[in-house]
């Protein structure tokens, strides 16, 4: 999925880009969403970034323009998530602790791309403003919204009947 997406970015982003600086960011969140569906479903420390990892080093194999910085990232943003759910001790699996997990992910990875994509940026820019703010939307309706609705809808199916989350 995620080669399929990163597949996508090649034409997509330039183009997002190009209408608006920063909107790209719209679609960010369709990369990093398995790090709060991936903790919703297993209901364990350190599924974030199993769940992430995995999916880097798949594309890392199957051919990507990030190289093995993939790698680095994925950690970050498991760190992300994994740390709001920490601070509920991995005992609270709600949408507000989701979005709260999304939201951590959105700007710890928005302030990765300021820092080492987007040098010549300052946040305080046009640019790093409309970016910070479709980070977070993106956020919120992949990671927060779109990994709790996929996550009911599997719940619902009975496929996570092996699983905690899905009893």
């Amino acid at each position: 999925m995620f080669w399929v997406f990163d597949g996508m970015s090649y034409g997509l982003f330039p183009l997002l880009t190009l209408i608006l600086p920063g909107s790209a960011a719209l679609l960010h969140a369709l990369f990093y969403f398995p790090a709060t569906l991936g903790l919703l479903i297993v209901r364990k420390p350190g599924a974030s970034a199993y769940v992430l990892l995995v999916a880097s080093f798949v594309e890392v194999v199957l051919g990507t323009k990030y190289s093995v910085s993939l790698v680095v990232i994925a950690l970050v943003q498991a760190l992300a998530a994994e740390t709001v759910f920490a601070v509920f001790r991995y005992r609270r699996w709600t949408l507000g602790v989701t979005l709260l997990s999304s939201v951590a992910i959105g700007i710890v990875y928005n302030f990765y791309l300021l820092f080492f994509y987007y040098q010549a940026f300052s946040f305080f820019s046009p640019r790093g403003l409309i970016g910070t703010a479709c980070e977070l939307l993106s956020a919120i309706v992949f990671a927060g919204f779109g990994s709790w609705i996929l996550y009911r809808a599997l719940a619902k199916s009975g496929v996570l009947t092996r699983f905690v989350s899905g009893r």
